[in-house]
């Protein structure tokens, strides 16, 4: 299950936790009251899953790719690590699904507070157009379960999407 909660205001490692102290959690209701929608998913069968199937017929998401978050996969990755933490938004949806690994979504609130949104494996998340969000990867070493994905400080997640034609 996804946990969130609210952060402190360190400017310590991005991918340190940066709980409140004392922690204050935050719920998939409060979440949901944002826009942001969590699912768990079956990761290891994502190609053939039904119920990404479903998800995907039911919000008309036509287009997916993989991006795998690791030194030695991801070019210019320095740099990608420190775009992927520079708070934005969409002015669609973004939908991320982790394949593999963990990381952070951070979210603020309707106050300007920042929510970090823990994800891991078979985690999908959708985050609504207009919400400010940023990502890093978190302090977790993970284990690719295909051989020539054994890393360090590593994510895999599809991103699926709206095919946008001109």
């Amino acid at each position: 299950m996804v946990e969130a909660w609210y952060m402190d205001e360190s400017q310590e490692d991005q991918r340190a936790p940066h709980r409140l102290q004392p922690n204050r959690a935050v719920s998939l209701e409060q979440l949901r009251l944002l826009g942001v929608t969590y699912r768990k998913l079956d990761a290891d069968n994502y190609e053939t899953d039904p119920c990404l199937k479903q998800i995907r017929k039911a919000e008309s998401y036509s287009w997916m790719d993989i991006i795998t978050i690791h030194k030695d996969k991801l070019p210019n990755y320095e740099e990608k690590i420190k775009t992927f933490y520079e708070e934005h938004l969409h002015l669609d949806d973004e939908i991320r699904y982790i394949l593999d690994g963990s990381g952070y979504f951070d979210v603020r609130d309707k106050d300007d507070k920042w929510i970090r949104i823990s994800m891991e494996k078979g985690d999908m998340i959708t985050l609504p157009a207009g919400i400010y969000h940023r990502f890093t990867l978190d302090e977790n070493v993970c284990y690719y379960s295909l051989p020539e994905k054994y890393c360090l400080l590593g994510l895999e997640a599809l991103v699926v999407t709206q095919e946008i034609t001109a």
